[in-house]
Order: structure tokens, then sequence, then C-alpha cells
């Protein structure tokens, strides 16, 4: 189970601000490609579950996805994920043609899909995806990322903690914006059902 804090700032300012603040604070950046497929049938969808792929920084490495279940709830999810790595090369294959995920027989995700949620070989499709630029912090005990999310209709900027403790980090990363007067929201959706809504939130 993956609980994360989930903060959205209002505008490109207000990230600005905030990556200016923890600027001392800077690990590193990655570039992120993230693509979506689902069942022919919306096997995974229907049931609250997508696959993904994501991209790292010019297609230096890859990760396989399933997540399942979320709940987003005052600013803090909680949803089952599981990862694989997956050789780049391969994962840009499946894009273009996605029943070549399911030929991956050594992959636990794969196997799930098969046989949790019933999706047959070429039941595949990609559903496209988004591009994301996360900037990640170490900030008084918390690894905290910034993101810049890039849709096809528009941009969106988050803050999230990933923490076993998340009403604490939240508490935290509020005093943190609160006291900068930077403006936010709590997050109230995931940004895949944002991709898959066509708009950005309001």
């Amino acid at each position: 189970m993956e609980v994360e804090v989930k903060l959205r700032l209002l505008d490109s300012i207000s990230h600005q601000r905030l990556s200016t603040i923890l600027s001392r604070h800077h690990r590193k950046t990655h570039f992120q490609e993230n693509v979506f497929f689902d069942g022919a049938n919306a096997e995974l969808s229907s049931n609250l579950a997508v696959l993904r792929l994501r991209f790292y920084d010019l297609d230096s490495h890859s990760v396989l996805s399933l997540k399942a279940k979320p709940v987003i709830s005052a600013g803090i999810s909680r949803i089952e994920e599981h990862e694989e790595p997956i050789d780049p090369v391969i994962a840009r294959q499946c894009v273009a043609e996605p029943w070549r995920l399911l030929l991956i027989n050594s992959s636990n995700i794969i196997r799930r899909v098969k046989e949790e949620y019933n999706v047959k070989d070429n039941g595949l499709v990609c559903l496209g995806g988004f591009r994301n630029v996360r900037a990640i912090y170490e900030w008084n005990g918390l690894k905290l990322e910034l993101d810049e999310t890039h849709y096809g209709f528009g941009t969106c900027y988050e803050i999230e903690c990933e923490s076993s403790e998340p009403e604490i980090a939240k508490k935290l990363l509020e005093e943190l914006l609160k006291n900068n007067g930077i403006d936010y929201m709590y997050s109230e959706v995931s940004k895949f059902a944002i991709f898959r809504s066509g708009k950005l939130p309001r």
C-alpha cells in the first residue's frame, strides 16, 4: 500500500516559489513520461485498476506498475501499487504494440493482469499519457516530490510526500506552505484521473 500526502499548488508562481524555498534541499530532478493501458473491454478501469509504463530521463530506465483501489481524502492518497523494472527498448515496443506486454511471462504484474483481471491475449489498449517533471528534495526528514505535470490540455502543479505517518507529514507541509504564503488545496483526484477527465481540476 502506497500512502502519500498530495497537495495541489494553484499556479506556476506557487510552484516556482516553493522550488526556490526548497532549493538547498534539492537532490535530483527526473523527467518522466507516463503511458497507461487498459483491457480492450475496460477490464482494469472497471475494477479501479490501471497499468502504467513510466520512462525516466529520456529512456535511461523504465518501470511497469499496476495500481489499484485508489482512495484519496483530505490530501492523503492510499493506493495498492506493484512495480517492476522493464527494459526501455521493450517498453517502447509495448507502447507501439500493447499486446507485447502480455508476452512478458516473467512479470508478476502481467500475470495478475491476465489472471486477476481476466485480460486476454491481444486484449490491451494504450490510453496515451502525459509528461511530468519531478524535483526531489530531502527536507526535515521527508522526501518531497515537486511535480509539474504537462497534459495535452494544460499543466498542473503538486507537492507529494510518501510517508508511513501521513498526518504528521501533511501538517509539516501545510505549515511550510502557509508560512511562505503559498496557496494550495488538497488534491482530490489522481494525475491519471485528471488525464482521463480531459480537463484541469478547478
